[in-house]
């Protein structure tokens, strides 16, 4: 029996209570379908940096290094600046690690409404490739002229021909095994240097892959599509602000960001990869059991597939289908009464 090694962070607010019900779902995968599943968990959050002054230990990344794969419940809290918690665990787990995609999933599920009218399930379906290691996610720059009438501010973003390359090489991969279809994000008609660079090298990968369409577009019109045609629209490959943009948008219209999850990836498995929901902290209903967990169980699920174990990934992603599609058991932000930990239960118990 295979056993894979998996830290757990829940870190702040709803991650707490998302991360136990997506474990919950993972044990019952686990003993369905043969497999084990050793869980460490890890107290690194906002919590730790208001006591420590640092999200994580010094020898943090050096800790996770052994473990399989890492599951994230989600970091921010009030008190702590987002670009502190950010930087201080997510950012440095994803570089350290050659987490260079972020894949974002977006699909209308059975059971909830998309904010477009008269869109279905069919209409509603397509991936985000987001690039997860450089570009406008950068530290290079900095404040200069403190408080001064010349105060002034320089943020550059960093993309390099080994970054780009090998993400949309990713995206066309995914598309062969989907509709075919590719679009970049781009804005090469006002970002003189990075966005042409980008275009370049994805009209250079384009030409190895006959096989699959591909189309570039501002990054504008891009999210115009996005709500106007979403149907047109399959494998979306973008730098990593473009990306985080239109994974957001992406889920707004497929159900709301609780019901999206992600994964930062390092497809050649050299590192673990880390998951996610795509949603935040929600210190405004955190502990209170009414926070959506369906995100954080099909990031789970997510990590399965990475794993190797696709059957039972795909056996979570059914069962969550089967117990949004009978509508007893919803979390208030679906419509319904049920408690995050009635919902874990249910999708637990559906598998």
């Amino acid at each position: 029996m295979s056993t894979y090694r998996v830290a757990s962070i829940p870190g702040d607010g709803i991650g707490v209570d998302v991360q136990r019900e997506a474990c919950k779902v993972l044990d019952t995968a686990a003993q369905r379908f043969g497999f084990g599943l050793e869980w460490t968990e890890f107290d690194w959050s906002c919590e730790r940096y208001a006591e420590t002054g640092a999200m994580m230990p010094a020898d943090g990344i050096a800790t996770l290094r052994s473990f399989d794969a890492v599951l994230l419940g989600a970091i921010g809290f009030p008190g702590v600046p987002d670009h502190v918690s950010l930087w201080g665990l997510l950012i440095p787990v994803r570089r350290a690690f050659e987490q260079y995609v972020n894949l974002r999933p977006v699909r209308l599920l059975p059971g909830t409404a998309s904010a477009l009218a008269g869109r279905g399930a069919d209409e509603l379906e397509m991936v985000i490739v987001r690039e997860n290691s450089e570009g406008e996610y950068s530290e290079v720059g900095g404040r200069h002229n403190a408080g001064r009438p010349g105060e002034f501010v320089l943020q550059e973003s960093v993309f390099t021909r080994v970054g780009v390359e090998r993400v949309v090489r990713y995206a066309f991969e995914l598309a062969r095994t989907r509709q075919r279809r590719v679009c970049s994000a781009t804005k090469s008609n006002g970002i003189i240097h990075t966005m042409p660079f980008w275009d370049e090298i994805f009209a250079e990968v384009a030409a190895e892959y006959p096989d699959v369409e591909a189309e570039q577009m501002h990054i504008d019109a891009l999210a115009a599509r996005m709500v106007q045609r979403p149907d047109l629209l399959d494998v979306v490959v973008g730098s990593n602000l473009f990306g985080d943009i239109l994974s957001d948008l992406a889920a707004a219209i497929t159900g709301g960001l609780g019901m999206a999850p992600s994964g930062n990836l390092n497809p050649e498995g050299q590192f673990p990869s880390m998951f996610e929901a795509v949603h935040g902290s929600a210190p405004d209903i955190a502990g209170q059991g009414i926070a959506n967990p369906v995100a954080q169980i099909l990031a789970a699920a997510m990590m399965l597939d990475q794993l190797g174990e696709k059957a039972a990934g795909e056996a979570v992603r059914g069962a969550v289908q089967s117990v949004l599609a009978a509508s007893e058991v919803l979390t208030p932000d679906l419509g319904g009464g049920a408690t995050t930990a009635e919902l874990g239960s249910a999708v637990a118990e559906s598998l």
